[in-house]
Protein backbone atom coordinates (compact mmCIF):
# COMPACT_ATOMS: atom_id res chain seq x y z
CA UNK A 1 0.00 0.00 0.00
CA UNK A 2 1.05 3.58 -0.64
CA UNK A 3 -0.55 6.24 1.63
CA UNK A 4 -3.08 3.57 2.59
CA UNK A 5 -5.23 3.96 -0.51
CA UNK A 6 -3.09 3.26 -3.58
CA UNK A 7 -2.05 -0.24 -4.44
CA UNK A 8 0.92 -1.34 -6.53
CA UNK A 9 -0.30 -4.32 -8.53
CA UNK A 10 1.95 -4.95 -11.52
CA UNK A 11 5.33 -4.64 -13.13
CA UNK A 12 5.43 -1.87 -15.70
CA UNK A 13 7.05 -2.12 -19.11
CA UNK A 14 9.87 0.37 -19.78
CA UNK A 15 9.84 2.68 -22.82
CA UNK A 16 10.55 0.88 -26.09
CA UNK A 17 10.31 3.91 -28.40
CA UNK A 18 13.23 6.31 -28.65
CA UNK A 19 13.18 10.02 -29.29
CA UNK A 20 9.38 10.45 -29.64
CA UNK A 21 7.04 12.16 -27.18
CA UNK A 22 3.36 11.37 -26.65
CA UNK A 23 1.06 14.39 -26.11
CA UNK A 24 -2.60 14.36 -25.02
CA UNK A 25 -5.01 17.24 -25.63
CA UNK A 26 -7.72 17.80 -23.01
CA UNK A 27 -11.37 18.59 -23.63
CA UNK A 28 -13.40 17.39 -20.65
CA UNK A 29 -15.48 14.35 -21.52
CA UNK A 30 -14.30 14.42 -25.14
CA UNK A 31 -11.44 12.52 -23.54
CA UNK A 32 -13.72 9.47 -23.50
CA UNK A 33 -12.90 9.18 -27.22
CA UNK A 34 -9.15 9.71 -26.82
CA UNK A 35 -9.12 7.21 -23.94
CA UNK A 36 -9.86 4.56 -26.57
CA UNK A 37 -6.83 5.76 -28.50
CA UNK A 38 -4.63 5.73 -25.39
CA UNK A 39 -5.61 2.15 -24.60
CA UNK A 40 -4.93 1.04 -28.17
CA UNK A 41 -1.41 2.42 -27.78
CA UNK A 42 -0.97 0.49 -24.53
CA UNK A 43 -2.45 -2.73 -25.93
CA UNK A 44 -0.02 -2.60 -28.84
CA UNK A 45 2.78 -2.19 -26.29
CA UNK A 46 3.93 1.19 -27.54
CA UNK A 47 5.66 2.75 -24.56
CA UNK A 48 6.91 6.31 -25.00
CA UNK A 49 9.75 7.85 -22.97
CA UNK A 50 8.01 11.22 -22.49
CA UNK A 51 4.28 11.78 -22.00
CA UNK A 52 2.55 15.12 -21.48
CA UNK A 53 -0.96 16.53 -21.32
CA UNK A 54 -3.13 19.42 -20.22
CA UNK A 55 -6.49 19.33 -18.42
CA UNK A 56 -8.23 16.02 -19.26
CA UNK A 57 -5.00 15.19 -21.10
CA UNK A 58 -3.22 15.41 -17.74
CA UNK A 59 -5.41 12.55 -16.51
CA UNK A 60 -4.52 10.53 -19.61
CA UNK A 61 -0.86 11.29 -18.99
CA UNK A 62 -0.66 9.85 -15.49
CA UNK A 63 -2.97 6.93 -16.28
CA UNK A 64 -0.95 6.02 -19.39
CA UNK A 65 2.34 6.21 -17.49
CA UNK A 66 0.89 3.93 -14.80
CA UNK A 67 -0.11 1.59 -17.69
CA UNK A 68 -3.52 1.09 -16.10
CA UNK A 69 -5.86 0.32 -19.00
CA UNK A 70 -8.90 0.06 -16.76
CA UNK A 71 -8.34 3.49 -15.29
CA UNK A 72 -7.68 5.02 -18.71
CA UNK A 73 -11.17 3.87 -19.71
CA UNK A 74 -12.95 4.47 -16.42
CA UNK A 75 -11.70 8.02 -15.84
CA UNK A 76 -14.13 9.41 -18.39
CA UNK A 77 -16.94 6.89 -18.02
CA UNK A 78 -17.24 5.45 -14.53
CA UNK A 79 -17.41 8.74 -12.65
CA UNK A 80 -20.58 9.73 -14.50
CA UNK A 81 -22.40 7.09 -12.44
CA UNK A 82 -21.33 8.80 -9.21
CA UNK A 83 -23.80 11.63 -8.83
CA UNK A 84 -23.94 14.08 -7.29
CA UNK A 85 -20.47 13.35 -5.85
CA UNK A 86 -18.65 13.68 -9.18
CA UNK A 87 -20.80 16.41 -10.69
CA UNK A 88 -23.94 17.21 -12.63
CA UNK A 89 -26.78 19.70 -12.09
CA UNK A 90 -27.16 18.98 -8.36
CA UNK A 91 -23.43 19.46 -7.83
CA UNK A 92 -23.59 22.76 -9.70
CA UNK A 93 -26.58 24.03 -7.73
CA UNK A 94 -24.97 23.14 -4.40
CA UNK A 95 -21.82 25.14 -5.20
CA UNK A 96 -19.44 22.31 -6.13
CA UNK A 97 -19.29 23.04 -9.87
CA UNK A 98 -20.68 21.08 -12.80
CA UNK A 99 -17.67 18.84 -12.32
CA UNK A 100 -16.85 18.45 -8.62
CA UNK A 101 -13.07 18.77 -8.52
CA UNK A 102 -12.95 17.74 -4.87
CA UNK A 103 -14.27 14.30 -5.79
CA UNK A 104 -13.16 13.79 -9.39
CA UNK A 105 -9.46 13.81 -8.53
CA UNK A 106 -8.65 13.08 -4.89
CA UNK A 107 -11.99 11.92 -3.50
CA UNK A 108 -12.63 9.09 -5.93
CA UNK A 109 -9.15 7.67 -5.44
CA UNK A 110 -9.27 7.78 -1.67
CA UNK A 111 -12.70 6.16 -1.38
CA UNK A 112 -11.67 3.30 -3.69
CA UNK A 113 -13.95 4.17 -6.60
CA UNK A 114 -11.03 4.99 -8.88
CA UNK A 115 -7.82 3.68 -7.28
CA UNK A 116 -4.56 4.79 -8.86
CA UNK A 117 -1.51 2.54 -9.16
CA UNK A 118 1.02 5.05 -7.87
CA UNK A 119 3.72 2.41 -7.43
CA UNK A 120 3.51 1.61 -11.15
CA UNK A 121 3.52 5.30 -12.04
CA UNK A 122 6.69 5.90 -10.06
CA UNK A 123 8.37 2.72 -11.30
CA UNK A 124 7.93 3.62 -14.98
CA UNK A 125 11.15 5.27 -16.27
CA UNK A 126 9.06 7.42 -18.64
CA UNK A 127 8.76 11.10 -17.79
CA UNK A 128 5.33 12.66 -17.29
CA UNK A 129 4.67 16.39 -17.63
CA UNK A 130 1.52 18.42 -17.04
CA UNK A 131 0.93 22.17 -16.83
CA UNK A 132 -1.27 24.68 -15.04
CA UNK A 133 -1.85 28.46 -14.98
CA UNK A 134 -0.79 30.60 -12.02
CA UNK A 135 -3.62 33.09 -11.44
CA UNK A 136 -1.43 35.58 -9.58
CA UNK A 137 1.38 35.87 -12.13
CA UNK A 138 -0.24 34.73 -15.37
CA UNK A 139 2.64 32.31 -15.85
CA UNK A 140 2.48 28.69 -16.98
CA UNK A 141 3.73 26.20 -14.37
CA UNK A 142 4.93 22.81 -15.57
CA UNK A 143 5.31 19.79 -13.29
CA UNK A 144 7.15 16.51 -13.88
CA UNK A 145 7.29 13.25 -11.98
CA UNK A 146 9.85 14.71 -9.57
CA UNK A 147 7.10 17.12 -8.46
CA UNK A 148 4.63 14.29 -7.81
CA UNK A 149 6.13 12.65 -4.75
CA UNK A 150 2.92 11.26 -3.26
CA UNK A 151 -0.41 10.14 -4.74
CA UNK A 152 -2.25 13.14 -3.27
CA UNK A 153 0.37 15.58 -4.55
CA UNK A 154 0.10 14.04 -8.01
CA UNK A 155 -3.71 14.16 -8.05
CA UNK A 156 -3.80 17.74 -6.79
CA UNK A 157 -1.55 18.79 -9.66
CA UNK A 158 -3.65 16.90 -12.19
CA UNK A 159 -6.62 18.72 -10.68
CA UNK A 160 -4.81 22.06 -11.00
CA UNK A 161 -4.17 21.35 -14.67
CA UNK A 162 -7.90 20.69 -15.10
CA UNK A 163 -9.53 23.53 -13.11
CA UNK A 164 -11.43 25.17 -15.96
CA UNK A 165 -13.37 28.27 -14.88
CA UNK A 166 -17.17 28.29 -15.16
CA UNK A 167 -17.72 24.51 -15.13
CA UNK A 168 -15.39 23.81 -12.20
CA UNK A 169 -14.57 25.71 -9.04
CA UNK A 170 -11.01 26.96 -9.61
CA UNK A 171 -9.82 26.81 -6.03
CA UNK A 172 -6.87 24.44 -6.37
CA UNK A 173 -3.99 25.87 -4.36
CA UNK A 174 -0.49 24.49 -4.96
CA UNK A 175 2.41 25.81 -2.87
CA UNK A 176 0.26 28.76 -1.85
CA UNK A 177 -0.68 29.66 -5.43
CA UNK A 178 -4.18 29.61 -6.90
CA UNK A 179 -4.02 27.52 -10.07
CA UNK A 180 -6.32 27.39 -13.07
CA UNK A 181 -6.67 25.01 -16.02
CA UNK A 182 -3.47 24.65 -18.01
CA UNK A 183 -5.43 25.54 -21.14
CA UNK A 184 -5.28 29.19 -20.06
CA UNK A 185 -1.49 29.18 -20.31
CA UNK A 186 1.16 28.21 -22.84
CA UNK A 187 -0.21 26.21 -25.75
CA UNK A 188 -3.79 27.21 -24.84
CA UNK A 189 -4.59 23.52 -24.29
CA UNK A 190 -2.20 22.03 -26.87
CA UNK A 191 0.56 20.36 -24.83
CA UNK A 192 3.24 19.90 -27.51
CA UNK A 193 5.26 22.83 -26.13
CA UNK A 194 6.23 20.68 -23.15
CA UNK A 195 7.70 18.02 -25.44
CA UNK A 196 9.57 20.65 -27.46
CA UNK A 197 10.93 22.30 -24.31
CA UNK A 198 12.22 18.88 -23.25
CA UNK A 199 14.12 18.62 -26.54
CA UNK A 200 11.87 16.25 -28.47
CA UNK A 201 11.82 16.86 -32.22
CA UNK A 202 9.27 14.15 -33.01
CA UNK A 203 5.95 13.65 -31.31
CA UNK A 204 2.60 11.88 -31.43
CA UNK A 205 -0.28 14.25 -30.71
CA UNK A 206 -3.64 12.80 -29.68
CA UNK A 207 -6.19 15.53 -30.47
CA UNK A 208 -9.75 15.73 -29.18
CA UNK A 209 -11.09 17.81 -32.08
CA UNK A 210 -11.64 16.65 -35.68
CA UNK A 211 -9.48 17.89 -38.56
CA UNK A 212 -10.05 21.50 -39.52
CA UNK A 213 -11.45 22.62 -36.17
CA UNK A 214 -10.66 26.17 -35.10
CA UNK A 215 -12.08 28.29 -32.29
CA UNK A 216 -14.17 31.33 -33.12
CA UNK A 217 -13.58 34.76 -31.49
CA UNK A 218 -15.53 35.11 -28.22
CA UNK A 219 -19.01 36.53 -28.48
CA UNK A 220 -20.22 39.39 -26.30
CA UNK A 221 -22.00 36.87 -24.10
CA UNK A 222 -18.87 34.77 -23.72
CA UNK A 223 -16.89 37.87 -22.79
CA UNK A 224 -19.36 38.56 -19.99
CA UNK A 225 -19.00 34.97 -18.77
CA UNK A 226 -15.20 35.31 -18.85
CA UNK A 227 -15.43 38.54 -16.85
CA UNK A 228 -17.59 36.83 -14.24
CA UNK A 229 -15.42 33.70 -14.11
CA UNK A 230 -12.20 35.69 -13.68
CA UNK A 231 -13.55 37.29 -10.47
CA UNK A 232 -11.70 40.56 -11.02
CA UNK A 233 -8.38 38.94 -11.97
CA UNK A 234 -7.32 40.62 -15.22
CA UNK A 235 -4.65 38.01 -15.96
CA UNK A 236 -7.26 35.26 -15.88
CA UNK A 237 -9.67 37.37 -17.94
CA UNK A 238 -7.08 38.13 -20.62
CA UNK A 239 -6.07 34.47 -20.75
CA UNK A 240 -9.68 33.44 -21.30
CA UNK A 241 -10.22 36.23 -23.83
CA UNK A 242 -7.18 35.30 -25.96
CA UNK A 243 -7.35 31.55 -25.54
CA UNK A 244 -9.11 30.87 -28.84
CA UNK A 245 -6.57 32.83 -30.87
CA UNK A 246 -3.65 31.18 -29.10
CA UNK A 247 -5.24 27.74 -29.46
CA UNK A 248 -5.57 28.24 -33.21
CA UNK A 249 -1.93 29.33 -33.44
CA UNK A 250 -0.87 26.20 -31.53
CA UNK A 251 -2.86 24.02 -33.95
CA UNK A 252 -1.22 25.80 -36.89
CA UNK A 253 2.14 24.90 -35.35
CA UNK A 254 1.13 21.25 -34.95
CA UNK A 255 0.06 21.13 -38.60
CA UNK A 256 3.42 22.60 -39.64
CA UNK A 257 5.19 19.84 -37.68
CA UNK A 258 2.94 17.30 -39.36
CA UNK A 259 3.84 18.58 -42.83
CA UNK A 260 7.52 18.36 -41.91
CA UNK A 261 7.07 14.73 -40.86
CA UNK A 262 7.91 15.57 -37.24
CA UNK A 263 4.43 14.94 -35.84
CA UNK A 264 1.93 12.14 -36.13
CA UNK A 265 -1.49 13.58 -35.32
CA UNK A 266 -4.42 11.42 -34.28
CA UNK A 267 -7.63 13.37 -34.79
CA UNK A 268 -11.12 12.01 -34.09
CA UNK A 269 -12.96 11.18 -37.30
CA UNK A 270 -16.02 12.54 -35.54
CA UNK A 271 -16.55 13.74 -31.98
CA UNK A 272 -19.81 12.25 -30.66
CA UNK A 273 -19.81 13.98 -27.25
CA UNK A 274 -19.26 17.41 -25.76
CA UNK A 275 -16.96 18.65 -23.04
CA UNK A 276 -19.84 18.51 -20.55
CA UNK A 277 -21.50 15.24 -21.64
CA UNK A 278 -22.17 13.03 -18.62
CA UNK A 279 -24.52 10.49 -20.21
CA UNK A 280 -22.81 7.17 -19.52
CA UNK A 281 -24.04 5.19 -22.59
CA UNK A 282 -22.94 8.00 -24.90
CA UNK A 283 -19.50 8.07 -23.28
CA UNK A 284 -19.18 4.29 -23.59
CA UNK A 285 -19.99 4.63 -27.29
CA UNK A 286 -17.49 7.47 -27.62
CA UNK A 287 -14.78 5.27 -26.10
CA UNK A 288 -15.68 2.44 -28.46
CA UNK A 289 -15.48 4.74 -31.48
CA UNK A 290 -12.10 6.09 -30.42
CA UNK A 291 -10.77 2.60 -29.82
CA UNK A 292 -11.98 1.34 -33.21
CA UNK A 293 -10.48 4.29 -35.05
CA UNK A 294 -7.17 3.74 -33.27
CA UNK A 295 -7.09 0.06 -34.21
CA UNK A 296 -7.61 1.00 -37.86
CA UNK A 297 -4.87 3.62 -37.67
CA UNK A 298 -2.24 1.66 -35.71
CA UNK A 299 -0.48 0.41 -38.89
CA UNK A 300 -0.09 4.01 -40.06
CA UNK A 301 1.32 5.00 -36.66
CA UNK A 302 3.77 2.09 -36.69
CA UNK A 303 4.93 3.08 -40.17
CA UNK A 304 5.53 6.65 -39.02
CA UNK A 305 7.39 5.54 -35.89
CA UNK A 306 9.68 3.33 -38.00
CA UNK A 307 10.95 6.32 -39.95
CA UNK A 308 14.33 7.59 -38.84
Amino acid sequence: MVDGTYKGTKQVMPPNIEGVALCFEGGGYRASYTAGMANAILDHELFFPFVCGISAGASHTVDYVSQDRQRVRDSFIKLTTKRPEAGGPVSLLTGHGYFNADYVYVGCTEDGTMPFDFAAFRANPAEARISSFDAATGHTVTWGKADMRTPREMMMKVRASSSLPVIMKPHTVIDGRLMYDGGLGAGAGIPVFMAEEAGYERLVFVASRPAGYRKEPPTAGERRIYRYASKGNDRVYQALLTRGERYNEALDHVEALEREGRAFVWRPEVMPVKTTTIDTPRLVESYRMGREQAERDIPRLLEWLARA
